[in-house]
């Protein structure tokens, strides 16, 4: 009997080299264990619509077309796709971060024109949680049973969104990825897309999300003058973090699940594995004894990228120095792809919740730059080697003396000839993030608004849609 086809869109810019982890294990899981075939495409913005629909067409021929979305990065026009295919009769499906808050909307739209009223007419239904649930819900696609699969969140008959409980984390269906499976939209169809950096993942959440504390956020800079002029939230990591409301904190994976992902990466044409990003926050206490196993058992492999924050890295320097004693005798680059600092600013990073201060990321920045007299070979940390590090900038906290402050450190430390980025990311606030609370707290007290955009809530002067009396 002939399998079955789906396929997951996901957002993608034009050039990137690293791999979609998460599509790809779940198209991994839905190929060994459902009937169907899945390959993720990878969207840019810039790829043509028409092309698009003529190859999705090609692609399912006379079945029902399944699409699942995921990694969507509040892209309009991936929304808007999924709406047009949902109404001409495609069965698709909403996954991915925050699949269950996109889906269901913001907090308390029913009351709120303005708010972001939610995906829920726009998808056949929505998926959160592990991948693998899935499997149940393409099992029983065409009887009653599939509202039945866990985490599923999806309209009923009077048109009111349900909710299934979702299923726990299963390291077994964390060990394997097929990295040939994705594919980018050419102008005769669908075309491989060769995966230069993997993604290991080794830990789920971030240890900084693991518990619920109070905080106060000041008002925008803008608005500074009102009276008492703070919000007081409860947040779970970083205030800006959706990832941290939606994942938590779930812990480390075994090493016999990470070293079967290891395993399975493409090679280069020396026999060792590509280099791969190791997804944790926390990476450096047990790198040595990753590293060490590799070096024992095998397989090869050429290069390790590190994503982790600024007082995990200064708070195991030793570890990390045994790590590249370790990479010096297996010929091993060690990349600081990218280190949260964020802001060079105690005011900002205060308010974002990093835990973390201006000290300590000039610490790191210290450290970052002797490791790489110490090991010059091993270790890799600046703009130049490829890394791309946390600066959100503007922020609503930019008052001129904080500005200033901010320069004074760039020049004092010279961090624009290695660590800060070509460009710097604004502040984006997601309407799940703690920091969305902290706006809509705003707007009720005084009385405003702030534009939407799809997913995202404006923070800045000219996103003020209402103001007080009008």
């Amino acid at each position: 009997m002939p399998r079955k086809k789906m396929i997951i869109i996901s957002s993608y810019f034009n050039g990137e080299s690293y791999g979609l982890l998460g599509p790809q294990t779940a198209a991994t899981i839905i190929q060994k264990n459902t009937e169907y075939d899945c390959a993720v495409l990878a969207l840019d913005r810039e790829d043509d619509k028409t092309v698009l629909q003529k190859t999705l067409t090609d692609y399912f021929g006379p079945a029902r077309p399944l699409i699942g979305f995921s990694t969507l990065s509040g892209r309009e026009d991936l929304f808007d796709l999924a709406k047009e295919w949902t109404a001409q009769g495609a069965f698709t499906i909403l996954a991915g971060p925050q699949a269950d808050a996109d889906y269901k909307g913001e907090k308390d739209w029913q009351n709120h024109t303005e708010r972001f009223s939610g995906l829920s007419r726009y998808f056949s239904c929505a998926l959160r949680g592990p991948a693998e649930q899935a499997i149940h819900l393409l099992n029983h696609l065409d009887d009653a049973q599939w509202q039945e699969t866990p985490g599923l969140l999806y309209l009923d008959s009077n048109g009111q969104i349900r909710e299934n409980p979702k299923k726990p984390w299963d390291e077994q269906f964390l060990q394997e990825v097929d990295w040939t499976r994705i594919y980018r939209l050419g102008s005769q169809g669908l075309e491989p897309l060769q995966i230069y950096i993997g993604q290991i993942l080794q830990q789920i959440g971030c240890p900084h999300a693991n518990r619920m504390e109070t905080i106060e956020v000041d008002y925008p800079d803008f608005l500074s003058n009102r009276p008492n002029p703070k919000v007081r939230l409860k947040v779970k990591g970083c205030s800006f973090c959706d990832v941290a409301v939606d994942k938590g904190f779930h812990g480390a994976l075994d090493l016999k699940a990470v070293l079967a992902q290891i395993r399975g990466l493409p090679e280069l044409s020396d026999d060792r594995k590509i280099p791969f990003e190791l997804i944790n926050e926390t990476p450096l206490p047990g790198l040595p004894n990753l590293l060490q196993t590799l070096k024992d058992n095998g397989p090869r492999i050429s290069q390790i990228n590190l994503t982790l924050r600024a007082d995990g890295f200064v708070g195991a320097k030793e570890k990390l120095e045994q790590a590249l004693r370790l990479a010096r005798q297996m010929d091993v680059r060690i990349l600081a792809s990218s280190v949260g600092f964020e802001s060079f600013s105690d005011h900002v990073l205060k308010q974002l919740h990093k835990g973390t201060d201006l000290n300590t990321n000039l610490e790191a920045i210290r450290l970052m730059r002797w490791l790489k007299k110490m090991f010059p070979l091993q270790w890799f940390y600046s703009r130049d080697d490829g890394a791309q590090h946390g600066l959100i900038h503007p922020t609503p906290w930019d008052m001129p003396e904080v500005l200033q402050g901010i320069q004074s450190v760039v020049r004092k430390y010279g961090l624009e000839q290695d660590i800060l980025p070509f460009q710097s990311i604004p502040l984006i606030v997601h309407h799940a993030s703690c920091l969305a609370d902290w706006i809509r707290a705003i707007e009720q007290r005084e009385q405003i608004e702030f534009q939407r955009y799809v997913t995202a809530i404006g923070w800045w002067p000219e996103a003020m849609i209402r103001k007080s009396g009008e």
